[in-house]
């Protein structure tokens, strides 16, 4: 499953390209009775209906593969039909004309959800007539295959906010009726998946708002899928089984967690400079490259063993991507911290460089002095030691910035971060006067 396809899917749902025929709908309450159904034909809806119909149906195709869009598949048995896998073919090719299974299929939705509360199932028909398309994606006015399908959502219904409105027939402010409000769907599939712009009857293409409760008893009890882990979940998961296993103290774990982090990263990095993105599949992170990962992170044999044994139980044999288990808040906290250890550094060296010219100014206060920062371009100098606008000026001719000042202000001058920048900070006094570039005053 491939971002395009679902793009080229749902780049048609708009007034002019939308082909959907049918929409269908069951009301579900808290207590899971079916309030009312119906049926129309979709063309024929009002327009603001219309609309919010397709907004609806462009909220189940949105989102991450492989996080929010997920492609769960058929349990493969030669000797068993899949009852699920069957039903919804016939839905499907009865165009949602057929009372009897329109109903079955609410009441394995009903029967699976784990939800409390009111809420609305919408099922679309479509048949999208795929047009030919040639190597540079140039299109040719020939049809391919008429790739034919159903879109479900599954949208909460919830009582409106209370509040205030004007009331225009008694010219008065009372408060509002609270209304039953159809939400954006959390979740919903498509059946068949579209996969390389082709239709494929042994996939669903399934929808969670939430990735970390992607719902798995509507995967395999109102789909017949193998339920399938979102992106968030693996990450959750893997961080929890490392963590479970490194037996040391608090600052040691997290330090070991960020190079395993580090290391499987830089594995991603190395393996996308080899494969581009049509040449080279996704890593799947082995076995193998779970034991080479924690030994090259410093993981002791016994916690390696059993972070292995634990990664395989957890994942069992759909194994995560490399790319689901990075942390990029924990990498980009990292980088955010070596960066700030630098930026000390190099203060900690200029504050020293300041005191050994303040201890040098004191002892001989006609001595020209000279601090520099190489890594910054800045050279700080006592005023009157060097004439920056002689050509000649070999010794601050490449800086950036150039400071001169009097010896008694140098202890004064810090070093600091602000806005995310690195500022010389110099404190200036109300009978002090300043000159930036032959310019008097501009502080």
């Amino acid at each position: 499953m491939k971002k395009k396809d679902i793009l080229e899917l749902k780049k048609r749902f708009k007034k002019n390209d939308c082909t959907f025929t049918k929409i269908c709908g069951c009301y579900v309450n808290g207590e899971k009775n079916i309030i009312f159904n119906f049926r129309e034909t979709f063309l024929n809806l009002d327009e603001d209906e219309y609309f919010k119909y397709l907004e609806i149906a462009k909220k189940v195709l949105s989102g991450t593969i492989g996080n929010n869009i997920l492609e769960l598949n058929f349990p493969l048995n030669e000797n068993l039909e899949n009852e699920k896998q069957i039903s919804l073919i016939q839905l499907k090719k009865s165009q949602l004309k057929d009372d009897f299974l329109l109903q079955d299929f609410y009441k394995s939705i009903i029967d699976s959800y784990d939800y409390t509360g009111n809420f609305l199932i919408l099922v679309f028909h479509d048949a999208y007539d795929i047009i030919t398309k040639t190597t540079d994606n140039a299109k040719i006015d020939e049809s391919e295959e008429v790739y034919e399908y159903i879109l479900c959502a599954i949208c909460p219904v919830s009582l409106s906010n209370p509040g205030l409105r004007y009331f225009e027939e008694e010219n008065k402010i009372k408060a509002r009726i609270r209304d039953w409000v159809v939400d954006a769907p959390t979740l919903g599939f498509v059946f068949p998946a579209f996969i390389n712009r082709s239709s494929d009857v042994n996939s669903v293409m399934y929808y969670t708002k939430n990735a970390k409760d992607p719902h798995p008893e509507l995967m395999e009890k109102a789909l017949g899928c193998s339920s399938k882990q979102t992106a968030t979940i693996q990450k959750e998961t893997f961080q929890t089984i490392i963590k479970d296993y490194i037996n040391t103290d608090e600052k040691k774990a997290e330090k070991t967690f960020i190079d395993i982090q580090e290391n499987l990263n830089t594995m991603i990095d190395e393996y996308n400079a080899i494969y581009d993105d049509t040449d080279g599949e996704p890593i799947t992170l082995t076995q193998k490259d779970i034991q080479n990962l924690l030994i090259e992170s410093g993981v002791p044999e016994e916690a390696t063993t059993k972070i292995e044994k634990s990664y395989l139980e957890n994942f069992g044999v759909d194994l995560p991507l490399a790319e689901n288990l990075i942390d990029s808040k924990v990498l980009k906290a990292n980088a955010q911290r070596k960066k700030e250890e630098q930026l000390e550094k190099q203060v900690e060296t200029l504050q020293a460089r300041l005191e050994d010219v303040t201890q040098v100014a004191a002892v001989d206060n006609e001595t020209p002095l000279s601090t520099e920062v190489n890594d910054d371009n800045v050279v700080l100098e006592e005023e009157d030691a060097v004439d920056t606008s002689s050509e000649d000026n070999t010794v601050t001719s490449h800086y950036d910035v150039i400071l001169q000042v009097k010896p008694e202000k140098i202890p004064q001058i810090k070093y600091q971060i602000i806005n995310g920048q690195k500022c010389i900070v110099i404190p200036i006094n109300e009978n002090e006067q300043t000159t930036v570039n032959g310019l008097t005053d501009l502080i």
